[in-house]
Formats: C-alpha cells, structure tokens, sequence
C-alpha cells in the first residue's frame, strides 16, 4: 500500500509533526491515518471556540416558582488541554447557583462546562468563565464554581509530580458576600 502523504492544509502539519519533531516514520502503516485522525481529535477538543455559552444555557423564566437554596451540580467531567503545552487536563467541575426567578436545565451546565473547557485553557481562566457565564446568563443571586484537575504538563513532563490536583474556584454574589453560603458550598463541593 503507497502511503498517502499530505502535502498541504493540516494533515500536513501534524505529518510534518510526525516526521521532523517526533522523528517517526510518518510512512508506516500505523501513522498513515494519523494526521487526519489528530485533525479530528484537535477539531473536537477546540469545538469550544465555536459555541456559545448563551445557545446551551437554556433559561426558563420564573421556572424556580420561590425556591431560593442552593442548587448544586456535582462532579461534572471536565477535559480540557493546557494552552502552554497543549497537553491534557482532566478532572470535575461543581457548580452551584442560588435562583433568583430563573433556573436553568441541569445538563446545561454539563453543557457550559464543554463551551469552555474545549478550548485552550488554564485552570483558573476557565472557572471565572464559567461563573462569569452563568452569572450573566441566569442572573442569580449568586453562582459558584469549583474545578479539581490534573494536569499532564505537570504529570507527564518536567517535575512529573503526579500525587497532586489543582484545585480552583470562582464565587459570585452570595457565595462571595455571605460565609455562610461559601461554607456551605465549599462543604458540598469537597464532600
């Protein structure tokens, strides 16, 4: 089988990639498919960039019908690559929010964790835009998010530490103002 050598566009890239920084074969049949497999991948893991945190947060008006506690998503999954090394991070998002007349459906935060986490990121970056997202979206009294995750450009490169997390968060409204509120979301975070 004659391997099919791009020449130009992205597949070029990463066989470029392949062949002049890794230093493979980019002719063996393994790595044949290889770019555009990896254009795929990156298309996926950056479609980020092409959503919007307004078009999956959808909000139902006065749809709380008076309830004013807490609502807490727990452990959402979370991927995301690092925009110094690209490499991966992982791990879960909470998020939790205090209605002030509107609420929002509960997949959509798994959704709006997505709108950020597939783009480039840094830790602490994508927690202020997720509270910053839902703050202006729902409009709640409050709204606070939590991201444990590990990070390959820690574990996987340079100190290689992997017995650690990277743990952030971004408090808005009520979770910032009361300590009673904070404490109670930090509990049910960490719990």
């Amino acid at each position: 089988m004659n391997a099919r050598i791009p020449t130009t566009g992205n597949e070029a890239i990463v066989y470029d990639l392949l062949a002049h920084v890794i230093g493979e074969d980019a002719n063996r049949g393994g790595l044949q498919e290889t770019p555009a497999r990896v254009v795929k991948a990156w298309e996926f893991w950056t479609s980020g960039y092409s959503m919007r945190a307004s078009d999956v947060l959808k909000v139902f008006e006065d749809g709380a019908q008076g309830y004013d506690q807490m609502l807490t998503r727990k452990d959402i999954p979370l991927y995301s690559h690092c925009e110094h090394h690209m490499a991966a991070i992982f791990g879960t998002c909470t998020i939790a929010y205090i209605p002030d007349g509107k609420i929002v459906g509960l997949s959509k935060l798994d959704r709006l964790v997505e709108v950020f986490a597939r783009r480039l990121q840094v830790q602490e970056r994508l927690t202020t835009q997720i509270a910053d997202a839902i703050m202006e979206n729902l409009a709640p009294k409050g709204c606070a998010v939590y991201i444990n995750a590990r990070h390959m450009c820690v574990e996987s490169r340079g100190v290689q530490n992997r017995n650690s997390e990277t743990i952030t968060t971004a408090l808005r409204g009520v979770f910032l103002d009361e300590p009673a509120t904070r404490a109670e979301f930090l509990a049910a975070a960490r719990g």
